[in-house]
């Protein structure tokens, strides 16, 4: 097939395209590096477009001849939204009205990735797709408005679409060292350079971590059997993971204890997240199911072959 992902630099893209790829599709990528990296495509064969979704004229070339599209470009981060909304709106809310318009202009399938964070203050766990949505952040807002606009679409056009909320995705490739980084990289980061690891709150918060390759592997089945759902679909295992949990498991890889450095909880977080995946588990019933352990290793494997990280492993 021929595949258009956005966002296709970052972490979770271009692990994407690595697997598109190897299962012999054309692929093109459209990305503004404005939070991916053009080296995490380095030697792929790939049509690349360095340029904004939001550049129409760029998305059009991009898009043109594509079979499906997986619309993975946003601005991510829950406290990048709450210093600037109105930049989280551009690039997601904004940014996911111009691929829908170009997936209809090129009768394009179009698998777009929301996220758990729509949730928000919602009790029940886990989450499953009927539950009400309670955004506590920007960022969660517009990722709801992510999968209205698909769903949208997909009853005002006929398109065929498939919106994911995906949760707390983890794995190679996924960056450290910037100040939005996600909790897994910046653990792993501050435990390589023995930094203590930066905690927010009491570290009792949940998290229904998912392996890159999980994540992947749906995306490109839904993109090659081109599923279509008339409602969000969770892209999670159903794990509950505290940040303790994490600490202990990274504490008996790496043999020794990880000092803590306490901080404050951050504006707009989630208490607790853990996914129902009965929905994914019908559309796709061979989903496979990676264990956090086995996915955190080899995230910590990753790791430790990048070279700033070496002369702290001698």
């Amino acid at each position: 097939m021929r595949i258009l992902v956005t966002g296709g630099a970052g972490f979770i893209g271009s692990n994407l395209v690595r697997r598109l790829l190897a299962d012999g599709d054309s692929v093109a990528v459209i990305d503004d590096l404005s939070t991916g990296y053009r080296s995490n495509l380095d030697g792929l064969d790939i049509d690349f477009f360095e340029a904004s979704i939001l550049n129409e004229d760029a998305l059009a070339d991009a898009a043109d001849g594509a079979e499906s599209i997986i619309h993975l470009g946003a601005l991510g981060s829950v406290p990048r939204s709450v210093k600037d909304p109105m930049a989280s709106h551009q690039a997601n809310a904004t940014g996911t009205l111009m691929v829908c318009q170009a997936a209809q202009r090129h009768g394009a399938h179009l698998v777009a990735a929301s996220s758990s964070s729509v949730y928000g203050s919602t009790p029940d766990l886990p989450r499953r797709e009927n539950l009400p949505t309670r955004p506590m952040s920007p960022y969660a807002v517009t990722k709801l408005a992510t999968e209205s606009y698909l769903l949208a679409f997909g009853a005002s056009y006929d398109l065929p679409t498939l919106p994911f909320r995906f949760f707390n995705v983890y794995g190679p490739r996924q960056a450290a060292g910037h100040v939005y980084a996600a909790v897994i990289p910046v653990f792993i980061d501050a435990a390589l350079r023995g930094e203590p690891l930066p905690l927010n709150g009491d570290g009792l918060q949940s998290r229904d971590f998912t392996f890159v390759d999980t994540v992947t592997w749906v995306l490109a089945d839904s993109a090659h059997r081109r599923v279509t759902s008339d409602r969000p679909v969770n892209l999670a295992i159903g794990a509950n993971v505290t940040l303790r949990d994490l600490i202990a498991e990274l504490e008996e890889m790496l043999g020794r204890e990880l000092p803590i450095e306490q901080r404050p909880p951050r504006v707009g977080d989630v208490r607790a997240s853990q996914s129902d995946p009965s929905l994914l588990r019908s559309l796709f019933p061979d989903v496979p199911e990676v264990a956090f352990r086995t996915g955190l290793g080899a995230t910590l494997e990753w790791f430790t072959t990048l070279p700033q990280y070496a002369a702290e492993q001698r």
